[in-house]
């Protein structure tokens, strides 16, 4: 039977809170993982971007629990259209919060709890946009947290927060409006707290990690007396990285036009100089970052269009896929 009983401490049923899930080609530890989240929350929809029929029918085994609500895409309509389908379901079944999470993410036991718990403190929670969860990087060492004061505050201010531990009340995301579909994935989360905080509200940050999770495929390399992490993304995320970061630089950086320009011209040279410095796959990843540095100049925004054959072909040995939720296939 797919269910499990809350932990000690932590929230009973009826806490208001809906948590939605993207899943793009999850894994076998994927069930395990969502029963860590169910027992804290009331309801869960998982949102499936087009995965196999294995992968498929391991979904619909969790779905048997009327817990749990199943979306499927016939295709990967990418992150942002995925988390507005799955908020979209937490409004019909009349839920006040949405708690987004990657397929990918190792919750804590206390992590509902304490960000209600933040929620009910935060001075000016009818204007607070969205709580997020800090987190321990799951395959990079991670300094100690430093345990909290007594009448510490247990957040801080934060200009942008990451899409998985988010937790967003959904009478303010009506008036912020919903996640950026044409973004299709990165940055889907740094222009939704950027949009809100341009309309008033408030973005902050849990202090305590309430969550372990992954960001990207980090490697340790080292090159001459340097040692450096890279998050070794695929092609396809490095162009949808350079474009998305170009658009949120000319469209809330506060720089001249010039200055945006030059800035993203700056961070996409530096991507650049990481991959070819430390990854593999090193000329089609450049091909992308420059295809999605232009595209952003230009605002050309949706699913990345397909690559030339010539692109294709340019490659300084093979990157291993990365299956991370919302890239296209």
């Amino acid at each position: 039977m797919w269910t499990k009983e809350p932990l000690p401490g932590a929230p009973m049923p009826g806490n208001g809170v809906c948590v939605i899930v993207i899943t793009y080609h999850p894994d076998a530890a994927f069930p395990t993982r969502l029963l860590d989240i169910a027992c804290q929350v009331d309801a869960i929809v998982v949102v499936d971007n087009g995965s196999a029929d294995a992968e498929l029918r391991m979904l619909r085994e969790v779905a048997a629990d009327p817990k749990v609500e199943l979306i499927l895409n016939l295709e990967n309509f990418g992150v942002a259209k995925a988390l507005n389908l799955g908020i979209r379901g937490a409004i019909a079944r009349g839920y006040p919060f949405a708690l987004l999470l990657d397929q990918d993410t190792c919750v804590d036991p206390d992590m509902v709890q304490t960000l209600l718990a933040i929620h009910t403190s935060f001075p000016r929670n009818d204007r607070l946009a969205v709580i997020g969860s800090n987190f321990r990087e799951m395959h990079r060492p991670s300094p100690g947290s430093a345990e909290l004061q007594p009448g510490a505050a247990l957040w801080d201010d934060a200009e942008t927060v990451i899409t998985s531990g988010s937790l967003l009340p959904l009478t303010a995301h009506a008036d912020i409006g919903p996640f950026r579909e044409e973004f299709f994935i990165d940055y889907v989360d740094s222009e939704y707290c950027l949009r809100a905080a341009a309309k008033g509200y408030c973005v902050i940050k849990t202090r305590k990690p309430l969550m372990s999770h992954p960001i990207g495929e980090l490697r340790r390399h080292r090159f001459l007396w340097l040692k450096k992490w890279t998050n070794n993304h695929s092609p396809d995320r490095c162009y949808y990285i350079a474009r998305n970061n170009t658009v949120l630089l000319r469209e809330y950086g506060k720089y001249s036009r010039i200055g945006w320009f030059l800035k993203s011209l700056n961070r996409s040279f530096r991507m650049c100089k990481r991959v070819v410095l430390y990854e593999n796959a090193k000329a089609s990843k450049i091909a992308a970052v420059v295809s999605g540095w232009r595209d952003g100049i230009a605002g050309k925004l949706g699913p990345r269009p397909a690559r030339r054959a010539w692109a294709a072909r340019l490659h300084f040995g093979r990157a291993r896929p990365e299956r991370r939720q919302g890239e296209s296939a």
